[in-house]
């Protein structure tokens, strides 16, 4: 089967993006773009694992996957393999078990064949595929959304294949925090800030309240 057929069955309704023009927006456009949904994390203010939740008729990992889909060439988990393969799609472990998102993106940029990579959370319901756009656009070797507060976006941020040595190096000086592996990257001048105007795309649900205002609009 090929990427197409197989992201036209996980994701039917991103299988034609109206927002996109199907003339310019091809495959090879896409080809060296990979996806990556953070799936394991500990989930302790939701109390359950989130990262299987149901939300629109499917786990909220796979409602994360949707969303990216249409930017990326392939999509992949990352997480536990025993907990998540059945969803349907790839799962790279952490190397580093149990010791946050940092973690994931390690495990991503340690896996990954494309030189472009997008690494999610999985809790983020509204990512809008023309911001992760210009994530991409930014050309840069790590784009972060950024709002006018200053304030940055750690957990939807596309980085190059080359950033896995920074991140390596921070996951093994015992760094922890995106952010702070990220101020790293800016040291280097590595790093591109991305303007955004609005936090809602970026919305993620850590507590059962929050998950419930979403459901009910």
């Amino acid at each position: 089967m090929s990427i197409k057929q197989v992201r036209t069955k996980l994701f039917p309704e991103t299988a034609i993006d109206p927002k996109f023009d199907v003339t310019i927006r091809t495959e090879l456009a896409i080809r060296n773009r990979a996806g990556w949904v953070l799936a394991g994390g500990a989930s302790r203010r939701m109390g359950t694992d989130k990262a299987l939740l149901e939300l629109e008729g499917r786990p909220l990992a796979l409602l994360a996957a949707a969303r990216i889909a249409p930017v990326c060439d392939c999509v992949s988990l990352v997480g536990d393999p025993a907990k998540y393969r059945s969803l349907g799609l790839p799962v790279v472990p952490d190397r580093f078990p149990g010791e946050g998102p940092l973690a994931g993106v390690e495990a991503a940029l340690r896996t990954t064949d494309a030189d472009w990579n997008l690494v999610v959370a999985c809790d983020m319901p509204e990512l809008d595929s023309s911001i992760l756009e210009s994530l991409f656009a930014a050309g840069a070797d790590c784009a972060v959304p950024s709002y006018s507060d200053g304030k940055v976006e750690p957990l939807c941020v596309v980085y190059h294949r080359r950033c896995h040595a920074v991140i390596l190096a921070a996951m093994e000086d015992g760094v922890r925090r995106v952010k702070d592996a990220l101020a790293r990257m800016e040291a280097n001048h590595a790093i591109t800030y991305v303007p955004v105007s609005s936090r809602a795309s970026f919305a993620n649900l850590n507590t059962p309240e929050e998950l419930r205002r979403y459901r009910n609009g």
